[in-house]
């Protein structure tokens, strides 16, 4: 009985299941995105866990993943993110930043101050080569707080406050399941959240997402209503 090897293609079989060019291939190999084939004799041989991969890079770039993140996110286990934490939530198209200020409709010099302000960042800090439809409903939400007749200045004031704050939270939350934050953990009990956050990465996410917006819709009321027994804020009447 003759059984089939593991890795039966040469590379230019590969490439042609693939449908790239050897020197895509290479490449990827070279940027440490695709593992080396198992040498036989003089040539390196190749089998579906390559084409398998080869797939899943071409899948993310065309989500507008950079090859480096795709290298993170390939690495070490940890492509449960790409359904989680770095899902797509809206179409799939990419902008560049003169795209995306024409298609909002906000000025440029806004656009640039909120730059500055960190709250639109560079793609390349989440993973991505070009801007997608959460940079650009962002800059329409920002053009809705300009229709209000919210200054500018205060626009670029509360989005920094925003910024700020949601940056130190989320590196405590992060750091929360990476080394267990300043937690008192029992034996065993910080290897059990790591799990069970790998394990549900994908509805995780959205679950936070809820609990954030309860958080931050009861804070804003209570503290509303706190500044309005203080008499801190005007009225709109008066």
């Amino acid at each position: 009985m003759t059984t089939t090897p593991a890795c039966p293609w040469r590379i230019d079989d590969l490439a042609h299941r693939a449908e790239m060019t050897v020197d895509t291939i290479r490449y990827y190999q070279r940027e440490g995105l695709l593992p080396e084939g198992e040498r036989a004799g003089r040539v390196k041989l190749y089998g579906p866990s390559h084409l398998e991969r080869l797939e899943r890079i071409r899948d993310l770039q065309g989500r507008g993943f950079s090859l480096a993140a795709i290298r993170a996110l390939l690495a070490g286990g940890r492509e449960h993110l790409v359904d989680g934490v770095f899902a797509d939530r809206g179409e799939g198209r990419g902008y560049d930043l003169d795209e995306l200020v024409e298609r909002s409709g906000i000025d440029p010099e806004l656009c640039a101050a909120l730059r500055d302000a960190e709250l639109l960042r560079d793609p390349a800090d989440y993973g991505r080569e070009t801007y997608d439809a959460e940079d650009l409903e962002l800059l329409r939400t920002i053009a809705e707080l300009q229709r209000m007749r919210l200054a500018p200045k205060a626009i670029v004031a509360l989005t920094r406050i925003y910024a700020e704050g949601v940056e130190a939270t989320q590196a405590r939350v992060l750091d929360l399941f990476s080394t267990g934050g300043t937690t008192d953990w029992a034996p065993g009990e910080l290897d059990a959240l790591r799990s069970a956050a790998a394990l549900n990465t994908a509805s995780l996410l959205p679950v936070m997402r809820r609990l954030v917006d309860y958080l931050h819709h009861r804070t804003i009321q209570r503290l509303t209503l706190n500044a309005i027994e203080r008499g801190a804020l005007p009225n709109p009447e008066a």
